[in-house]
């Protein structure tokens, strides 16, 4: 039996000149692990020489949550990506791993965490809410986290994840609890904070990049370009390491708005969905354990299609056009 890892592997360069500080993560869910080989390709340039830090600071996680990655899974113990923040009395090995985590967040300006997903697919990014001062995620850097997004070369944007996810705790907190940590977990209101969402409650960006299908031999490459072309864009290595991103690229620009809870081992889909196939109004997504059908309300797309949730945890998410100008 493996012995569990007892420390977070942290590279940083210190530019000499002050400007912008970049943290970038990878694997901050075990098995996905597309951002490792680029986080280790774009060192080994900085090392030969092949890339220059002209100024700020660049901090490098490769591996976020080891234990997860050594396991081969999405999780260790708990999902690190939700409910993320500095636990006072740790209660596992993802509460430990944010302890150290949320600190080097807090120090940075800027976050890109590459990530990869279950079904085949394009690349697409997650970005923030637009400018706000309310409650659940104020924010004032909307435009900076509009030009990351649409830098780093997707086809595709999704905006909303904090708000709608707030509306499934609601449904999650009428519920009730059967006292359980993880029904505790799922129902705290912080749940749906992962690495960008306290990135900017401690007054920073950034966005989640989604490189590609976990096994998808051209994320590594989706990965690197985004790191290069994060850097280029920050003024923090010269232009032309990297092509720029295609700036008349079409760019489908989503708004998530639902997200449905798997609530019976027996629910099950009406066939097998990957993320943003387009739903109809009124199409059966799915059909409870009972009989009852899971319909769609709107036009739309379906994202993050899970037939493997636990009950009481995210099934799907329903997103449609946004009127968002990047």
């Amino acid at each position: 039996m493996s012995t569990p890892p007892t420390h977070l592997r942290i590279h940083q360069l210190a530019g000499l000149k002050p400007g912008p500080r970049l943290i970038v993560t990878a694997a901050v869910h075990g098995n996905e692990v597309c951002g490792i080989s680029a986080i280790q390709r774009v060192l080994a340039e900085f090392d030969s020489g092949a890339l220059t830090l002209l100024r700020g600071t660049l901090s490098m996680i490769p591996i976020v949550n080891p234990l997860a990655h050594q396991k081969g899974q999405r999780e260790g113990e708990r999902n690190l990506n939700r409910n993320l923040r500095p636990a006072m009395i740790p209660q596992d090995f993802e509460d430990r791993i944010a302890r150290q985590l949320c600190p080097w967040l807090a120090q940075h300006d800027v976050l890109l965490d590459l990530h990869s997903f279950n079904n085949p697919g394009p690349a697409f990014a997650m970005l923030g809410p637009r400018d706000n001062d309310g409650e659940l995620e104020p924010f004032a850097h909307q435009l900076a986290e509009g030009q990351l997004a649409a830098c780093v070369g997707t086809g595709r944007i999704v905006e909303g994840w904090l708000s709608t996810y707030a509306l499934g705790l609601q449904r999650r907190a009428e519920r009730g609890s059967d006292g359980s940590r993880q029904q505790a977990l799922v129902q705290d209101p912080h749940y749906g904070v992962g690495t960008t969402e306290y990135m900017r409650s401690q007054g920073g960006y950034g966005i989640t990049l989604e490189c590609g299908q976990h096994a998808d031999p051209q994320a590594p490459e989706v990965a690197y370009k985004a790191i290069l072309r994060t850097l280029t864009l920050l003024g923090m290595i010269a232009p032309g390491a990297v092509e720029p991103a295609e700036p008349k690229r079409a760019i489908e620009l989503l708004q998530l708005y639902e997200v449905i809870d798997r609530a019976h081992p027996d629910d099950r889909f009406e066939h097998e969905w990957a993320s943003f196939d387009a739903v109809s109004a009124g199409q059966t997504i799915g059909t409870r354990h009972d009989g009852t059908p899971v319909l769609a309300p709107s036009e739309g797309r379906i994202v993050f299609p899970n037939s493997r949730a636990q009950p009481g945890q995210e099934w799907f998410y329903l997103a449609r056009p946004s009127q968002r100008q990047l």
